[in-house]
């Protein structure tokens, strides 16, 4: 009886030792580690943190990846370049994450790029748009080809505003002439030198290029000087200090419409941050409510608004699929080894919330920047209507038609 029993718990101990060995073995895998360091008081960066926060979330609850779970963390960067590269060491060699999300602020992401080839490891931006991001990998490949770049290239952007500017300003409003207004950043360099050269493509001559400081809190000498060329629209550049020429477009009745690049628009709160002065101001955007640009879109900001109270800004869109797209190069590398993990960044084919992903190959002057154009990333155009944000255009995405406050003065009807 002794033996028998002796037998029977060895028969036992031996089979629970082999189903607790892989839920050991399990447990003993260490999560992916994604670092965020982003904006979380900017209007245009708040949304990156909680989008990859999601992202996680939903990616955890269907079992993570190969059996590992994704853990973010966040670090605010307070809108300093210095205070990002603090945050990136600390991410690297204290936190020991295996990739990072990276900024809306073109400046940010070039004073992180060096450091990513320094320690090897893979950054992508959800935001940036500065084409000198990628022409940095194209000149230096081997040191640099650990960044990525997850929003579009000011010059693509440029092209994006101009077609937009072609369909809904020139044909449809018979639109002549434009002044380009952009603050002066590194992303509106390149977006600027894109709006010079495809403006006139579309019909619209350009009477003025005015750039103005990121500081400046007083744009009435600005739109007086403006104002005084009688363009038909103003062409903008703004992210940073949007809020404060809006506000001020709207109190003193500038009669021009406002159509381009407006970052901060793109955020749901916009309508209160200038307590809806922000009425007919049209942005470009990769995505926006109620615009299913893919499948995957609405439930996204469905999801959000569920969980944070408010629609993402544009970065917000990216940074969610961003996360899918490292969480898809892990699996595919089968490893979080960063060389291994940029050649799978490199085969990215991933339909997301902006449309279908993938990265232009070494060899482009822009290498890791997104493809765009048919059966890539097209990009909307929004107007700000009645406190919401409506797409215009293109035709097969619209949900509406432009109009706009009493005070504007379209060319048709001066």
């Amino acid at each position: 009886m002794r033996q028998r029993l002796l037998r029977l718990s060895s028969i036992v101990a031996s089979a629970c030792l082999a189903t607790l060995i892989p839920t050991l073995a399990l447990a003993a895998d260490p999560p992916i580690k994604i670092g965020v360091i982003s904006e979380a008081q900017a209007v245009a960066g708040s949304s990156i943190g909680p989008a990859a926060q999601l992202a996680a979330e939903e990616i955890n609850a269907k079992g993570g990846v190969n059996g590992r779970k994704i853990e973010i963390v966040v670090y605010d960067n307070h809108s300093s370049a210095a205070e990002s590269v603090r945050a990136f060491q600390r991410a690297v060699t204290e936190d020991k994450v295996n990739a990072v999300i990276a900024s809306y602020i073109s400046e940010v992401v070039l004073a992180l790029e060096p450091w990513a080839g320094r320690l090897k490891t893979v950054m992508i931006t959800p935001g940036a748009a500065s084409d000198v991001i990628t022409q940095n990998i194209a000149k230096d490949y081997e040191h640099n080809k650990y960044t990525f770049h997850g929003y579009l290239t000011s010059s693509s952007l440029a092209e994006l505003v101009c077609d937009a500017a072609k369909d809904l300003l020139v044909a449809q409003h018979k639109m002549k002439t434009a002044v380009i207004m952009s603050e002066d950043a590194a992303w509106t360099t390149p977006l600027d030198a894109g709006y010079e050269k495809c403006l006139p493509r579309t019909g619209l001559k350009v009477l003025d290029h005015v750039r103005f400081s990121p500081d400046t809190t007083d744009f009435t000498p600005i739109f007086s000087k403006i104002e005084a060329l009688k363009p038909d629209v103003m062409i903008t550049g703004i992210s940073h200090v949007g809020t404060q020429p809006t506000v001020q477009w709207k109190s003193q009745q500038v009669p021009i419409p406002m159509f381009g690049i407006s970052s901060q628009a793109t955020n749901s709160t916009f309508w209160k941050d200038t307590n809806g002065a922000t009425e007919g101001v049209l942005y470009q955007a990769v995505s926006g409510p109620g615009v299913a640009v893919t499948p995957k879109t609405l439930p996204f900001v469905e999801a959000f608004v569920k969980k944070f109270g408010n629609n993402p800004s544009y970065s917000g869109y990216t940074a969610y699929d961003e996360v899918y797209m490292i969480a898809e190069a892990v699996r595919r590398a089968g490893s979080t080894d960063s060389d291994k993990l940029v050649d799978a960044m490199e085969k990215t084919d991933y339909v997301g919330t902006i449309g279908r992903v993938a990265f232009k190959p070494k060899g482009d002057p822009n290498v890791h920047g997104l493809r765009t154009g048919a059966g890539y990333i097209t990009g909307l155009m929004l107007q700000w209507q009645d406190g919401k944000q409506v797409n215009i255009w293109p035709k097969n995405l619209a949900s509406g038609q432009m109009k706009f406050p009493a005070f504007i003065k379209l060319s048709s009807a001066r």
